[in-house]
């Protein structure tokens, strides 16, 4: 696996808010954005998993991080993780909205009840709003800066296996992503997002039933197997970086080919 380019700091000096940071790939960004040189407000409800992000880390490392527990589809929540990570690192220029669920229950629409619904559309889209909200002015305030939004490779598809809420909510995440660079790219700030396809993370574990279901799945994927959660971060580091400086209202596939995949 690619280890990145050596020791260069492609994130020094950058303040990046990274939601859902307790665990899977949330807290591989941490990690990767830390390593690269980035102060990172991770955020997350589950305080017990911001701890076990943090330990993961190499001691010298740890100061670099300021963890916020909190609901990411409540405003006032995020308006606070917004306020105390600028308070602790006097800024903040990368907005990692990675925050996302994908419950069992999210089936087909005829079978996905309301209260499901509105679940999933809170968790996976309305975060997203609420952090944009709160924290495109600190990043104007900053100089401009990026955000960057994790949609997934089914807002591109239709899905055989049926998660219409999931599936709408990563549509809007890239409708608003396109919107939101029209909107504040003269005042500096970028607005991309990245669309995964199935990286092995304990949300994707939860779906396998069976061995045979995880061998579908798979037999999809044209590069013979899942992603990893730092296939994905890869390509947050550079969209928060300034090596993408001109890049705006973009997707990024990271998808193993599986969208291109017609059998």
């Amino acid at each position: 696996m690619w280890k990145g380019p050596g020791t260069l700091m492609r994130l020094a000096d950058k303040v990046i808010l990274v939601t859902g940071a307790a665990s899977g790939m949330g807290r591989v960004a941490t990690r990767m954005f830390v390593e690269q040189g980035a102060k990172v407000i991770a955020a997350d409800l589950n305080e017990a998993g911001l701890q076990a992000t943090l330990d993961d880390l190499d001691a010298g490392l740890r100061e670099a991080v300021h963890p916020v527990a909190g609901s990411v589809a409540k405003s006032d929540d995020v308006k606070r993780m917004v306020d105390e990570g600028v308070a602790r690192f006097g800024k903040l220029n990368v907005l990692y909205n990675n925050a996302g669920i994908m419950p069992n229950d999210d089936t087909s629409v005829i079978e996905t009840s309301e209260e499901m619904w509105e679940t999933v559309l809170d968790v996976n889209l309305k975060s997203i709003f609420l952090c944009c909200k709160h924290g495109i002015p600190k990043m104007i305030e900053a100089g401009g800066g990026s955000i960057i939004n994790i949609a997934s490779f089914v807002a591109l598809v239709g899905c055989t296996v049926p998660q219409d809420a999931y599936t709408a909510s990563k549509g809007g995440v890239l409708s608003l992503t396109r919107s939101m660079a029209v909107q504040y790219g003269k005042q500096g700030v970028r607005a991309n997002a990245i669309c995964p396809g199935p990286v092995l993370t304990p949300l994707m574990e939860t779906l396998f039933a069976s061995e045979a279901e995880k061998m579908k799945r798979l037999n999809r994927i044209p590069m013979g197997r899942f992603g990893r959660a730092e296939d994905v971060v890869w390509a947050g580091v550079f969209l928060a970086s300034d090596e993408s400086s001109w890049m705006t209202g973009s997707q990024f596939v990271v998808d193993g080919g599986i969208t291109v995949n017609y059998f």
